[in-house]
């Protein structure tokens, strides 16, 4: 239910064009907000896993989730569960901005 909710906000954006990394950054960024319930203040070098995450591993795995159906919006598959992607996981996953970088990065391959 808590998918559904989140991924309704973006049904306006533009589907099956590249998402710059600007894009990227405020898709990932209203994502994570959405996940915390905007209780707390989202900056793109905050981590996300680590000695201090962001997210704990189930909310990690929602905005993953989210991203997909968002990346599908836009006419991409988003990728984060690869063996490609779980073996540079930590580097994908460091902070809100590697992880936008990978949206974008997958948004246009």
């Amino acid at each position: 239910m808590i998918l559904i909710a989140l991924n309704h906000c973006y049904t306006s954006w533009c589907i099956g064009k590249a998402v710059n990394l600007e894009k990227a950054k405020e898709i990932v960024t209203s994502t994570i907000d959405k996940a915390l319930e905007g209780k707390v203040e989202i900056s793109h070098d905050m981590q996300l896993i680590g000695e201090e995450p962001l997210l704990d591993s189930m909310k990690l795995v929602e905005v993953c989730l989210v991203l997909e159906d968002l990346a599908d919006e836009h006419g991409f598959e988003f990728d984060w569960t690869s063996e490609a992607a779980m073996s540079k996981s930590r580097s994908i996953f460091r902070s809100v901005a590697t992880l936008a970088e990978e949206f974008a990065n997958q948004s246009e391959s």
